[in-house]
């Protein structure tokens, strides 16, 4: 635990902290002994967790209410934390919307866009050259299984999440050498509020991995990347799509995946 504060600390800032992995990252990086700035909107369930992590762990917790929707938003975040000497990056905020592409509307796919994908480039943007400066640290960006091939009936979610891949694919061989670690986590199915918001019943999902489970082998594998599936039942799902032929793993995702009528 001292190594990976001297290495990525004293502060880590976690984006989309107030629920699901954000929580999950927030808990471990506490355990950590890492002081935090933790950013998200719902800024009473920050409030509460600052609490019990103060609490729990004899770390400084901050709270700063961010909306990624907003385009102006990262920027903002970033003038704010110009005061901490943040040494890891854990940009975890974005949602999903499943369904026909054709049938989600309009505006919910530009506010996934934004969130998903415009706040983590400009995120990495607004905080590399902190960390670099320091020669020491850490970039976690937050993608999905889904970001690794298209995705039927999440086709717009599985783009944005292809995005963060890419991004941290090239940003991983950009820094090398540098001393600041990139990893992009690709998560499965992971305890939080997005399946029940997605539509599925949680009670029924199998192989969903407790979020503080995910944040913690991401967290032990910050310095192997690019990239990070912490589920081995989605990894070896994954590994055997990528590997077939692109025509009949789609087609088996949409047989999987084509909502019920």
């Amino acid at each position: 635990m001292e190594n990976f504060k001297d290495r990525y600390g004293p502060v880590s800032l976690v984006t989309g902290a107030s629920s699901g992995i954000g929580t999950g990252f927030a808990e471990e990086l506490a355990a950590r002994g890492m002081d935090l700035v933790l950013a998200a909107r719902r800024v009473d369930r920050l409030e509460d967790l600052k609490v019990r992590l103060e609490a729990e762990h004899d770390v400084s917790v901050q709270v700063m209410e961010c909306d990624l929707a907003d385009l102006n938003a990262p920027a903002r975040l970033a003038e704010a934390c110009a005061k901490y000497d943040i040494g890891l990056v854990v940009s975890n905020a974005g949602f999903g919307a499943k369904g026909w592409f054709e049938q989600i509307d309009a505006a919910l796919v530009a506010e996934m866009l934004t969130v998903n994908c415009h706040a983590q480039m400009q995120i990495a943007h607004g905080f590399l050259p902190r960390l670099k400066a320091r020669g020491r640290g850490g970039l976690l960006m937050v993608s999905s299984v889904e970001g690794l091939m298209g995705g039927p009936f999440s086709a717009a979610y599985a783009a944005t999440k292809a995005l963060v891949v890419a991004l941290g694919e090239g940003l991983w061989g950009e820094l090398q050498g540098t001393g600041v670690d990139v990893l992009t986590l690709t998560p499965g199915a992971t305890e939080s509020e997005a399946a029940a918001k997605q539509g599925f019943d949680p009670a029924k999902m199998t192989n969903v991995q407790p979020a503080r489970e995910c944040a913690a082998l991401a967290l032990d594998n910050l310095a192997n990347g690019p990239t990070f599936c912490p589920n081995p039942h989605y990894r070896a799902l994954f590994e055997r799509m990528t590997a077939m032929p692109r025509q009949l793993a789609l087609l088996a995702m949409a047989q999987g995946m084509r909502p019920k009528d």
